[in-house]
């Protein structure tokens, strides 16, 4: 899955759009380095999203295309 989708549908990210624009500015690593939004991400990848002063770092534990809301916090895992 692409990563701006897997942003968008996990709801680390609110909107498809602005999760590729995260990820064009160099604002999103997978395993450390900067990728762009069609990037293919997979279970067991670290991610790290840099907004403004602050980050968030989660590792992918599924890829799934239709997640209901209450079910998207299974998607990752914050360390």
């Amino acid at each position: 899955m692409r990563l701006d989708k897997y942003l968008k549908i996990s709801r680390l990210i609110k909107r498809r759009t602005v999760a590729a624009d995260a990820c064009d500015a160099g604002r999103v690593f997978v395993n450390g380095a900067a990728r762009k939004a069609a990037y293919d991400v997979k279970p067991g990848d670290i991610l790290e999203i840099s907004f403004g002063e602050r980050s968030v770092k989660a590792e992918i534990l599924d890829v799934s295309e239709n997640v209901r809301k209450d079910d998207a916090g299974v998607m990752y895992k914050i360390l």
